[in-house]
């Protein structure tokens, strides 16, 4: 995303936060549109009515799997978690990232048994097994510590220096974009990573958004594209563009 755009971004953020100064409905209902976008990509059913009346009249969807409405009601409860305590202004710790990453599989995770021992998803275990989507293979498990300590480290070393929206911006993108190529956990790491994002967003005082539903597609092929060519401002363009287009979307409806 070129310079003129971003400075476009920055203005459109200022214009939409100004705005939205004592609106809590819709702070609540965007946290609604985070839960649901963040779990359809992961591969949830539920319409995003369906999920407003869950998270906020507690009502199940009817002829939906259990599993997918508690994927839903774990993401949400992780988010407004991640939220709370970026309030607080905390520099990133492997400890909640890891209170996250068993958050948002709290009812849905299990126990794995391997051959090396075993490990609780849903209480955030590092990951004792290869994993890989498609074709290709995330890092060997023996090296998700040592990845996830370098990562924090980064990240950390970071947040201290940023100054600019746009050195913000792209320090939360590529939290998530090393996170879910680290791919730590045995599952949720899509939906950590983008919680992780928001994180850095919410104590960088920027709003935090979510990646749209019908963009997925186009989301992993980024994903992909910045692995495969070593180029991560690929990903860093198209979060840039969702970003815009959540803003834009969010001002239209203030």
């Amino acid at each position: 995303m070129n310079k003129d755009n971003i400075n476009k971004l920055e203005k459109l953020v200022t214009d939409y936060l100004y705005k939205i100064q004592g609106q809590i409905d819709m702070e609540k209902f965007t946290y609604y549109a985070i839960s649901y976008h963040s779990t359809v990509i992961e591969g949830c059913t539920l319409t995003e009515g369906e999920v407003y009346n869950l998270l906020d009249l507690d009502i199940p969807a009817k002829n939906k799997p259990f599993t997918e409405q508690q994927m839903v009601i774990d993401h949400h409860k992780a988010l407004i978690y991640t939220l709370n305590v970026a309030k607080q202004k905390q520099l990133l710790t492997e400890n909640f990232i890891r209170e996250i990453g068993g958050m948002v599989v709290k009812n849905t995770g299990s126990i794995y048994n391997t051959a090396l021992g075993s490990f609780d998803s849903t209480k955030g275990d590092y990951r004792l097994v290869n994993v890989h989507a498609g074709a290709h293979y995330f890092p060997n498990y023996t090296k998700v510590p040592i990845l996830m300590k370098s990562l924090v480290e980064d990240v950390n070393r970071k947040l201290i220096k940023q100054t600019t929206f746009e050195e913000k911006c792209e320090l939360a993108f590529e939290a998530h974009f090393l996170f879910v190529s680290i791919h730590p956990f045995a599952d949720g790491n899509g939906r950590t990573s983008r919680l992780l994002m928001n994180y850095i967003l919410s104590m960088l005082d920027l709003p935090i958004f979510y990646v749209f539903k019908n963009n997925r597609i186009s989301y992993i092929q980024a994903l992909e594209r910045a692995r495969k060519t070593n180029n991560n401002n690929i990903f860093y363009n198209f979060m840039f563009r969702q970003y815009q287009k959540f803003i834009e979307k969010e001002i239209k409806t203030v």
